[in-house]
């Protein structure tokens, strides 16, 4: 878009913005209109042509789609509508509310009727729910020349032809998926059958998790997954540029949760004010409840405070060490769990690898600890008193069972979230933090009182 230099205000002439536009790629045009208000988005994709509108509105990283769409005349919204691709078209009557999109629904022909109804149908999160109905499709018994043949027919209706799909001329179940670089280098004459690989095609169930679709297609290393009914009729095909936008938008919805917040609906600087005060001070108010968890146990402690001052110097040291191991297990086990590289039946693995692990790590720290204690006694930069030793002794101690209870209570906590049926990325890593601060300090003090009795305490 490097000729957009002339300055034009497109919401005084959006046609003048789509005449710019009418030679970019579809992403660049998305990436205009992103820059512009819902109405003023949909003056100028008027002002393209049908087929190119088409384009844009297929694009998944058009923003407020929903808005757009409501905001184009109603005769002229129907037909561009209509060009979508099945499994888009199904995402954005998803977004939509009453009455708009039955309103938008009855304007389509029956058939693309039928088949966003079809779509809706399924749960959200299923492959079902991802899935394009617009495939090839032929009968067994067809020559290759006979396939090609249909391919160059019907391939403009079509989302995308990565292979051809064989199905059992009578029963109509798939019997094999051809990719169509075999089909190019085999004879006209040849049964579509001889062109496939002779092993029983990968497919996924409608109702199966969107998840299940992607690691088939990382798996396998395929362009496009089956998907059929409990009769193995072929109903869709999940295409792996619909399973690449889904894990996009699961990884975003993950790393917001996992920064203890409820995920965006909206581009950040799209979402309102109040709409973002919602989505983070809940979980904010939650966590400083938890908080106040700390101040109860340091009140439970004051005796040993006020004999031993010196303990308080170390609190912020130990509460975030233990916070920190906790979020480093937490967040390898979220991503090990939503790679099926763990399973819930695993979770006793994981507890007796992350033993170990935590004491190496608090021993490591509490080494660490130590010194810094030694060597700020012995250069003179702070004087802890008499019973100095005893100090970095409980300091050294306490982090060794902090950090190993903050590994054990992150990395077990994604479990646990997952065996209740919530998603293992709820396990924030604030919460995390905030529960092992309040155990941290338990600990801590525990700790204090057996190693420093007779002593300062």
């Amino acid at each position: 878009m490097n000729d957009l230099v002339t300055p034009i205000d497109p919401v005084t002439d959006p046609a003048a913005l789509a005449r710019r536009l009418r030679e970019e790629s579809a992403p660049d045009i998305v990436e205009a209109l992103n820059e512009q208000r819902p109405e003023v988005a949909a003056a100028v994709l008027l002002g393209l042509t049908a087929e190119r509108a088409v384009e844009v509105l297929d694009q998944p990283g058009l923003d407020e789609v929903v808005e757009i769409v409501e905001a184009l005349p109603r005769d002229r919204a129907g037909p561009l509508l209509a060009g979508m691709a099945a499994d888009r078209l199904a995402d954005v009557f998803r977004l939509m509310e009453e009455p708009g999109r039955s309103d938008l629904l009855e304007r389509l022909d029956p058939e693309t009727q039928g088949t966003v109804r079809a779509l809706l149908a399924y749960p959200e999160e299923s492959a079902g729910s991802i899935m394009t109905t617009e495939f090839v499709s032929v009968p067994g018994n067809w020559t290759v020349g006979q396939v090609l043949d249909h391919i160059r027919r019907v391939e403009r209706t079509r989302e995308t032809v990565y292979s051809v799909y064989v199905l059992d001329p009578a029963s109509h179940v798939l019997r094999a998926a051809v990719p169509l670089r075999r089909l190019i280098s085999a004879e006209p004459d040849a049964s579509v059958l001889s062109a496939a690989a002779g092993r029983r095609p990968v497919t996924v169930s409608a109702m199966a998790n969107r998840d299940d679709a992607a690691r088939l297609i990382s798996k396998y290393d395929l362009l496009a997954v089956p998907v059929v009914d409990g009769a193995g009729h072929l109903i869709g095909i999940v295409t792996v540029d619909d399973v690449i936008d889904t894990m996009i938008q699961r990884q975003t919805e993950q790393v917001q949760r996992f920064g203890g917040m409820e995920a965006l609906d909206e581009p950040y600087l799209r979402i309102s004010f109040g709409e973002m005060l919602r989505k983070r001070a809940g979980w904010l108010a939650v966590l400083f409840l938890g908080e106040m968890m700390t101040a109860s146990a340091m009140q439970g402690f004051q005796d040993e405070l006020e004999k031993a001052i010196v303990l308080t110097l170390f609190i912020p040291l130990i509460m975030s060490s233990g916070g920190n191991s906790g979020s480093q297990a937490t967040s390898l086990l979220i991503r090990a769990l939503a790679l099926d590289e763990v399973r819930l039946r695993d979770w006793w693995r994981v507890a007796l690898r992350e033993l170990p692990t935590g004491i190496a790590l608090g021993a490591i720290l509490g080494g660490l600890g130590m010194a810094r204690i030694a060597a700020w006694q012995w250069l003179g930069f702070h004087d802890y008193g008499e019973h100095w030793g005893l100090v970095a002794l409980t300091v050294g101690a306490a982090l060794v069972g902090i950090v190993t209870f903050g590994s054990l209570t992150g990395s077990m906590l994604p479990f646990l979230l997952r065996r209740l049926g919530f998603d293992p990325a709820s396990a924030s890593a604030p919460a995390v933090a905030t529960l092992v601060d309040v155990s941290g300090l338990v600990i801590y003090f525990g700790v204090a009182a057996i190693i420093l009795r007779g002593t300062l305490l």
